[in-house]
């Protein structure tokens, strides 16, 4: 077992749906999907300070969210249960990832938790027991603990790791939060389309479900992508309001972004197969 550290400061970074199929719904609600995960360098980061007293203790949480339903605290208190520590931790994050924005800020912010309070406890549990206990809290957060870019099926916890290429990204922000619960329970959703395969998808491409009820709620995304769609296949990310596009590099990306309104928030980041989170959790057991 490694000497304990007192502290830790871990990303938790975004990842972007290069597809989104809805293919049926389970008799609890729940939508099933097909869908390709990749990480992108762009991060949320979280501070965590070892406490002896047990209390989870959480600074900057965001305005609007009560303690109940923050993910980084529920993720730490799942942990202490689940474990049986006495230990708690002092917490920050520092925001950088938009909300509603179909980066999946939030489900990161909690994979990191598991992930990082794990090593910190030293609970010792492996990244499927993390997983299995992050899809309690949401379903993107299994393939943020696993940390390896993945096709998704099932509600987006049956994952099959994957290589794909790692291009930059260019990233556009729309002005706007998107509720993922009001896309999905839109009545106009498509929930029907077939299966396909990841040969399927890296032959012939896919498509985003959501993108047409998320357009016609949002005109901010609609703009988006017509604005990006001049440079580049635009593609929007989850359900929304993120739009994206890929480059074969950062200088193709940052002279795109160059040219678009300033008044539109946009970034650049590089495309990850491997987590930024485990790339820095590897230097720290180092």
């Amino acid at each position: 077992m490694s000497s304990r550290l007192n502290s830790l400061s871990l990303p938790a970074p975004a990842k972007l749906n290069l597809f989104l199929h809805i293919t049926g719904r389970r008799a609890d609600g729940y939508h099933l999907l097909q869908t390709l995960f990749q990480f992108i360098d762009h991060a949320d980061t979280l501070d965590f300070n070892l406490r002896d007293d047990g209390q989870i203790l959480l600074h900057d949480a965001l305005p609007g969210v009560t303690a109940a339903d923050n993910l980084i605290t529920r993720a730490a208190q799942l942990l202490q249960q689940h474990s049986g520590t006495t230990l708690g931790a002092e917490i920050r994050l520092h925001k950088a990832l938009p909300m509603g924005g179909g980066l999946g800020g939030g489900s990161s912010d909690a994979a990191t938790t598991l992930v990082g309070l794990n090593h910190l406890w030293q609970t010792g549990l492996s990244l499927d027991q993390l997983a299995e206990l992050g899809l309690q809290l949401g379903a993107d957060v299994p393939v943020f603990v696993k940390g390896q870019a993945a096709w998704a099926e099932g509600v987006g916890e049956q994952l099959t790791p994957v290589t794909l290429d790692e291009p930059w990204y260019l990233v556009l922000v729309p002005a706007c939060e998107v509720s993922t619960a009001e896309i999905f329970s839109d009545q106009r959703l498509t929930r029907d389309t077939q299966p396909i395969t990841l040969a399927t998808f890296l032959s012939q491409g896919g498509k985003n479900d959501c993108l047409p009820i998320a357009e016609a709620r949002y005109p901010e995304i609609r703009n988006a992508l017509i604005l990006l769609d001049n440079y580049c296949e635009a593609k929007m990310t989850g359900t929304g309001s993120c739009v994206f596009g890929a480059f074969p590099n950062e200088c193709e990306a940052d002279k795109v972004r160059a040219r678009l309104p300033a008044t539109l928030h946009s970034f650049v980041a590089r495309g990850c197969n491997r987590s930024p989170l485990h790339q820095m959790l590897n230097k720290h057991v180092q």
